[in-house]
């Protein structure tokens, strides 16, 4: 998979994230959805399906590291 840029974009837990989990997240990525196998940034957190979550770090060729998403406000 080329460099796409994944880190900073919102996702949604699709597969339950947490310590011990691959978890998986969907992104929005080259102007369609992508499954991406995901772990809690933190290594302790955990995310249920439907969670908004935001990309903090990246793995090729599909993995991401995730943190709770916080809306501003």
């Amino acid at each position: 998979m080329p460099d796409v840029p994944v880190i900073g974009s919102r996702g949604r837990v699709t597969g339950t994230i947490g310590p011990g989990l691959v978890g998986e997240v969907l992104l929005s990525v080259r102007g369609g959805t992508e499954a991406f196998y995901a772990y809690p940034a933190d290594g302790q957190e955990r995310f249920e399906n439907g969670t908004q979550v935001l990309v903090v770090d990246f793995e090729s060729p599909r993995t991401v590291y995730v943190q709770r998403w916080l809306p501003l406000g």
